[in-house]
């Protein structure tokens, strides 16, 4: 006996579709853009935001990322079919029509301004510069050599619109913070791009994974050391209490477990990926370092 499965409704069809347009089948690139606007947020208010501005940055965080990740998907609807990685997405496949893709991102840049006008004038204005870089970063792959690079620029932003939203203005701290996720971003942004190698090198894209080509892994182990040390002066700056550089010790033997694997020859595809997401547990771990190291300076 034969059992016919049913097709999903049209609109449910549509609805699921959108949903992994938006990559909320795949959470870990969403946190990981959440955590460096949640690192600048708990410093720059020693450990005490106040929860509104708490939830405006964490759903404006949201609502950015699936802005970027439909304006990626629009630029790239004719080069994902033929990336492994990425043939299965909504507007590859034509799951879903460029126009319908066009209103999804309408909506999620309306909504990500909505958050943005509760923030300060300073705020205001980085978020609508951070504007460009997001948009661009799809086209930078396949002109810039380094496109990671625009791509850590973006979330470097994350950094800046967090802080001056607690204080009104840039503080040397916010320098060494901003520089620390720009560094990460690089870092484990060029683990992400090692699975598409080469695919990209077929097709013709730029990817920072292909530009280092053989010295891959050490120019990660550079920005995560690079991320370990910016890190450390934001800590030696707010004065943080030692609680912080427990959290860091651990995050630097992570980061040192992971350029390790990098060195093994014939990696499989899948644990690019894996490492990628592991930095979202690391990136977690250092935010509860700060909020005690934040906190226990305060008691201390």
């Amino acid at each position: 006996m034969v059992t016919h499965h049913p097709h999903p409704h049209p609109l449910l069809a549509t609805l699921l579709a959108i949903a992994r347009l938006l990559r909320w089948d795949k959470p870990a690139g969403r946190l990981i853009l959440m955590i460096p606007a949640l690192w600048a947020l708990f410093l720059a208010s020693a450990g005490t935001p106040p929860p509104l501005l708490l939830g405006v940055i964490v759903l404006g965080s949201l609502a950015t990322s699936a802005a970027g990740c439909t304006v990626n998907d629009l630029w790239d609807r004719d080069i994902d079919p033929q990336v492994e990685r990425t043939r299965d997405r909504p507007l590859a496949s034509r799951a879903l029509s460029v126009k319908m893709g066009i209103v999804v991102a309408i909506i999620a840049f309306g909504c990500a301004a909505g958050f943005a006008f509760y923030l300060n004038r300073l705020s205001l204005i980085l978020c609508l510069l951070a504007v460009p870089v997001i948009i661009g970063y799809p086209l930078a792959k396949r002109v810039f050599p380094v496109p990671q690079l625009v791509l850590s620029l973006a979330w470097g932003f994350a950094v800046l619109i967090s802080w001056t939203a607690v204080t009104g203005q840039l503080e040397p701290a916010t320098g060494w913070l901003w520089g620390a996720v720009v560094c990460w971003t690089l870092g484990f942004d060029t683990v992400y791009a090692l699975s598409d190698r080469e695919d990209d090198l077929k097709i013709g894209i730029k990817s920072s994974a292909i530009f280092f080509g053989r010295y891959a892994p050490l120019a990660i182990a550079l920005c995560f050391a690079a991320t370990a040390g910016l890190l450390a002066a934001t800590a030696i700056t707010l004065h943080l209490h030692w609680s912080f550089w427990l959290t860091l010790g651990i995050a630097i033997f992570f980061w040192s477990w992971q350029v390790g694997q990098l060195y093994q020859p014939d990696l499989p595809r899948s644990r690019y990926g894996e490492i990628f997401r592991q930095n979202v547990g690391i990136g977690f771990l250092l935010l509860v370092g700060e909020i005690a190291g934040s906190l226990l300076k305060l008691a201390s």
